[in-house]
């Protein structure tokens, strides 16, 4: 009877290895599939807003750090906000501004920063889209010195939709109060207001760049 048994349990382990090695090589083209969904994925007019809404459930992040030369500027993002904040919790988990310059001061006013025209940077932003964002200025968030807020992208912009890529501090005493009803106040300084005044006091050109380069890069704290 034995026998009998044998070739079967033999052919039972055989049918097994293969269905073990079926499921394992079906995962791993699952999981390549997601990578390279994520890849060709590209944030546009139509799915920025929904994409982030969402984005912002799963990852509730509010602290975020730059990091420069003169020392760190730690930031707290309002809750309030919720795409703002997802929008720059996204960018810095895909590590964008990293390499980034602080591109324009203004003395005694704000320090911008977030663009470049460093080739690594612009590739970083074609593979995360082309999208604005939407004023989100009802909120009560005045424009406080210390505030983290976001520039219209371009002069003829009659909606103050705003440039995903870029963000300003107001450096200004005791706040710039005159920008509440067109720019979104999305956070604020809560360590590092001397670092902001440091570069702030940087030598500019007549374009409000500043001569040298400035490079942050930005990460989580919590």
């Amino acid at each position: 009877m034995l026998f009998f048994l044998l070739p079967i349990f033999i052919f039972g382990c055989q049918t097994t290895k293969k269905e073990n090695t079926a499921k394992k090589l079906h995962i791993v083209k699952e999981k390549k599939e997601v990578i390279l969904k994520e890849k060709r994925f590209l944030l546009n007019k139509n799915n920025a807003i929904p994409f982030l809404f969402e984005y912002g459930k799963e990852n509730p992040e509010n602290k975020v750090r730059i990091t420069t030369e003169y020392g760190n500027i730690d930031i707290l993002l309002y809750s309030n906000t919720e795409i703002h904040r997802a929008n720059f919790i996204y960018l810095t988990k895909k590590e964008y501004f990293d390499g980034t310059i602080f591109h324009r001061v203004v003395p005694n006013f704000i320090i911008q920063g977030g663009n470049s025209d460093n080739p690594k940077v612009l590739r970083k932003r074609s593979k995360i889209g082309r999208y604005l964002l939407p004023p989100d200025t009802r909120k009560g968030n005045k424009h406080h010195r210390g505030i983290i807020s976001m520039p219209s992208s371009e002069i003829d912009n009659p909606h103050k939709l705003a440039s995903p890529f870029e963000f300003f501090i107001v450096q200004q005493k005791p706040g710039a109060y005159h920008l509440d009803n067109n720019y979104t106040a999305f956070g604020k300084v809560i360590d590092g207001m001397d670092v902001v005044d440091k570069i702030n006091s940087e030598e500019i050109d007549d374009r409000e760049t500043p001569h040298k380069n400035i490079y942050m890069r930005v990460s989580i704290i919590k």
